[in-house]
C-alpha cells in the first residue's frame, strides 16, 4: 500500500509585481534580478491571505481529483506564514471547506514544508490510518519580507498549492530527510509575537533575513547528495527518473544542482520566473501546473526535493498517476 496524488490544484494572488517596480523601492534593476535569481515577476496578496488561498488551491486539487471535502480524512497545511495562530491554518480550511470528517494541522518546515507534508501523508496512508489525504503548502511571504533589504525583497512571492493523495496499490519510496540547527542562522525570522524588549515591529529581525552566499552553498551541495541517497535508497537510476520538481527558490541553485547530478536542464522544470520563492508552496504549484499542461503521465517517476530554512532538506521519489 502506497499514497499516490490523484489531483492537484493552485491559486496565485491576481496582483503581479515585476522587477521594475522592486527597482522603484531598492536599488536594483530587472536585468540585476534576473541574471542572480531568474525571477521576472512576483504575485503578492492584496485582499488574500494565506487561509483563503489555501481553501482555493485546495477546492481546486478535490475537482481535480473527483474527491468529495467529506471524505477526506486528514488536512496537512505547511506554512510559516498564516494570518491565523489559532485555530491552525488546516483547521480554518476544514471550516472553509466543510471536510468534518478530517483530522487537521500545520507544519513549519519552509521551504521543505511540501516534501514534509507529502512524506507524512504518505506515511498514514501506507500505514492504513487514512485512505484520504489534503496536503496544502500557503504562504503570504510578503508579510515577512522587508521591502528595503534588496538581498531578499527581490526574491519572494506568494500562493499556494494543493494535492489530493489517496491510499493505492503500488510501490512505497523511502525518502531521504535531514536537518541542521546548527547552520539556522543562515536564513532567520523572529516571530511577531515575541516578547522582546523595546522591540519595534519595523525591527530587521522581524522580517525574514538570509546569508545568501551560505544557503546557496548549502543547497548545491546537499540536494544533489539527498537526491542520489533516495535513488540509492530505493534502487532507482537517474535514467528512469523524468523530472526532477525542486523548491523554486533560485534559477542558479536549479541550474547548479542538475550540474552535480550530470542530469539534462531539461528535466528541471521552472516556474520561479513568474513566482518567485513561494516556500512551502512551490513544489506544489510547479506540479499542479505541469499537470494542467500534460507534462506529467502516469507512470513517470519524479523527485520532489525541497531546501531551506532549519536548515532543512530532503527528497522524495514518487511514481505519478
Amino acid at each position: 500500500m502506497t499514497g499516490i496524488i490523484c489531483g492537484t490544484g493552485s491559486y496565485a494572488p491576481s496582483y503581479v509585481m515585476d522587477n521594475n517596480e522592486i527597482a522603484a523601492m531598492v536599488d536594483t534593476s530587472d536585468e540585476w534580478i534576473k541574471e542572480r535569481t531568474g525571477v521576472a515577476t512576483r504575485h503578492i496578496i492584496k485582499g488574500e491571505t494565506t487561509v483563503s488561498m489555501a481553501c482555493e488551491a485546495a477546492r481546486r486539487a478535490l475537482l481535480d481529483s473527483g474527491v468529495r471535502a467529506e471524505e477526506v480524512e486528514l488536512i496537512i497545511v505547511s506554512t510559516i506564514s498564516s494570518n491565523v495562530i489559532l485555530p491552525c491554518t488546516a483547521c480554518e480550511v476544514q471550516r472553509e471547506l466543510g471536510a468534518e470528517n478530517a483530522t487537521c494541522f500545520d507544519m513549519s518546515a519552509a521551504c521543505s514544508g511540501f516534501v514534509l507534508a507529502y512524506n507524512t501523508a504518505l506515511a498514514y496512508l501506507s500505514g492504513g490510518i487514512y485512505r484520504t489525504v489534503l496536503i496544502i503548502g500557503s504562504e503570504s511571504l510578503s508579510n515577512l519580507t522587508n521591502w528595503k533589504d534588496r538581498s531578499t525583497c527581490i526574491l519572494f512571492g506568494d500562493g499556494a498549492g494543493a494535492a489530493v493523495m489517496k491510499a493505492g496499490e503500488g510501490r512505497a519510496y523511502l525518502p531521504v530527510t535531514c536537518s541542521d540547527g546548527g547552520k539556522g542562522k543562515a536564513l532567520t525570522c523572529l516571530s511577531r509575537h515575541t516578547p522582546v524588549e523595546s522591540a519595534h515591529m519595523n525591527d530587521p529581525e522581524y522580517y525574514m533575513q538570509m546569508d545568501g552566499q551560505a544557503v546557496f552553498k548549502f543547497a548545491v551541495k546537499k540536494v544533489p547528495e539527498a537526491v542520489n541517497e533516495v535513488l540509492r535508497k530505493n534502487h532507482v537510476s537517474k535514467e528512469e527518473i523524468t523530472w526532477y520538481v525542486l523548491h523554486q527558490a533560485n534559477s542558479r541553485i536549479v541550474e547548479s544542482v542538475a550540474k552535480r547530478l550530470e542530469e539534462p536542464i531539461e528535466k528541471f522544470p521552472m516556474n520561479l520566473q513568474e513566482y518567485g520563492n513561494t516556500s512551502s508552496a512551490s513544489i506544489a504549484i510547479l506540479l499542479d501546473e505541469m499537470k494542467r499542461d500534460g507534462r506529467l503521465k502516469n507512470g513517470q517517476k519524479i523527485v520532489i526535493a525541497g531546501f531551506g530554512a532549519g536548515l532543512t532538506w530532503g527528497a522524495s521519489v514518487m511514481e505519478w498517476g
